[in-house]
Order: C-alpha cells, then structure tokens, then sequence
C-alpha cells in the first residue's frame, strides 16, 4: 500500500485494526470468538495481534479514509500526531508497543525474555518487558512467574536437568481481572484455560526452557535455548509479579506505570465524555468485556 494517498492535512480518528491471528501448537478456539470471527478455518489460534508494528506482521486499518493501509505508513505520515511528541522524539518510526490476546488451550511453555541491551546486542532490536491482563480463565487455570527465591545459576541448570524447573517458580492461580507484570528476565508461562490480554514492548524474542517435553506434528520436540537464556535471566527476581490496581476515580484505576508503557482500567457502564487527548502519547483501547463505542 502506497504513503502518497494519504492527506496528512485530514483530522486524525480512531483507529481500528485487522487482528493478526496466529496459530500455535498450544492454542485454543476462543480468540475467533471474542473477534467475532466464528468457526474459523484456521485450528488451534494461540494469539491475536491486535496492535503490531513487528516487520512482516504489520497491523492493517480497516475503518475511514486510512483503511487498508499499516500502521508503519501511517506513522511515517502523521508522526507525533499520531503517536505524541515526545513518543516521536524517543522511538521515531519505530512503534513502540505490541498489544495481542493469548488463549492458552495447553501450557506455553516456561520462557524468559531479553533486556533492550542484550536484544540489541544479539538481535539489533527491543528487549521485552511485557503485562497481562486476565480476561477469562477455567477453574484452576494458573500462571507462571518468577522464582520462588533467589536463584544461582548451578541450582537454575539443575532444575533445567532434573526437570524440576516449575517448582521452582511461583504459581498463581487466577481468575478475569488479575493483572500481572512481566519484566525482561523474569522466567514465566501462562498454564492451559487462560485468555490474557498481552501488552508489550514491540519484540518477538522469546527463550523457551522448558517445554513439557511437547511433540510438534514432525514428532521432533520442539527447540529450546537453554544456553541463549542462562544471560538473560534475572535470578534475583524473586518478587511477587502479581499488581492491585489502584482506583484514580469512578471511571479510571491504575495498573501499571513502568519506562515502556503506561496500563489503566476503564468502567464504563454509560455515556461518557473522556478527553484522552490531553495525554502527550497515543492511547490504545481494548474492549476486555461488553462492547464500547469510541467516537472523537
């Protein structure tokens, strides 16, 4: 899609974007369903990228005069007026954030993430610092983060070896509106009968450790990167994961405020007028129950 039929002078709106549906070995049939999508032919959707800017998976607008054009040709058009001035001075046409929903029919498995320094060292790209927002799960659905106590790494490569990786970790049992935040280098899963909303730092690095010893279709299991994430891991990082968000007022409570990104959650049960434009940043909006109408 061609930049030059843009009109740079026209008032920016809302914008809506195609979700990116991915399958994975893991996946669940529930994301085709909050999409509206129906009986999809694709099996086993594990995630949906719902905002994305990752190269080769670009988000697509599908309503107004931008329909049909990615999220990088609108930037590179609109720029601060899109994303905020001060958001364009830091990241310029680089979108900084990744927004998917997870359904997890089986585990995922037990993974870390890289910090920016050493992303960029191995892979000239971000590290990932991520949160998860639970929008439903089954009884006795749990998720996976940090150890339990600090960890050296000769008892971490025992665990590895033995198997006995999981219980070393902490495991939380969870239920719709428990919010999670998932620093780079923190070792974590999100165990089978969660759906999870996923804000992240645009990336797509992940280290798999553990696998459950899971079969892809070739019968071959599939590959771990045990040496790849020995330095990425934070064995220090024993500390609860789980955040309470804090109630700002009958509308808004905060949820989380770190250097990637900003998280808050907003009750509306009734026509509201919200001015979101006085934030010097973009705002996404994700519908987690109901149905809203946003209008400018």
């Amino acid at each position: 899609m061609c930049v030059t039929n843009f009109n740079s002078n026209l008032m920016l709106y809302p914008l809506k974007f195609t979700p990116i549906l991915k399958s994975k070995i893991w996946g669940g049939e529930r994301i085709q369903k909050y999409h509206c999508h129906g009986n999809s032919a694709e099996s086993q959707i594990g995630e949906s990228w719902d905002v994305s800017a990752i190269p080769g998976d670009e988000s697509v607008v599908c309503n107004g005069f931008l329909s049909e054009n990615t999220l990088e040709e609108v930037l590179e058009v609109y720029m601060g007026d899109l994303v905020g001035e001060e958001v364009y001075k830091k990241y310029g046409n680089d979108f900084p954030l990744l927004v998917k929903l997870i359904d997890a029919r089986d585990n995922l498995s037990i993974q870390v993430h890289p910090n920016d320094e050493l992303a960029i060292i191995r892979h000239g790209c971000n590290g990932k610092n991520e949160m998860w927002y639970v929008m439903d799960a089954d009884p006795g659905a749990f998720i996976i983060a940090g150890f339990k106590e600090k960890m050296s790494r000769e008892s971490y490569l025992e665990h590895v070896k033995n198997n006995t990786l999981e219980s070393a970790l902490h495991k939380y049992e969870v239920k719709p509106g428990d919010v999670f935040y998932v620093p780079a280098g923190c070792v974590h899963s999100i165990g089978g009968g969660c759906l999870i909303l996923e804000i992240q730092q645009t990336s797509d690095i992940t280290y798999r450790i553990y696998d459950y010893n899971r079969l892809q279709d070739n019968g071959e299991p599939r590959e771990l990167h045990t040496e790849l994430a020995l330095d990425a891991i934070n064995f220090e990082n024993n500390n609860k994961q789980n955040v309470e968000p804090v109630i700002v007022d009958s509308v808004m409570s905060h949820v989380i405020d770190s250097d990637f990104f900003t998280v808050n959650i907003m009750t509306v049960n009734r026509n509201l007028n919200y001015d979101l434009s006085v934030r010097n940043s973009f705002v996404i909006l994700t519908c987690v129950e109901g149905e809203v109408k946003c209008e400018d």
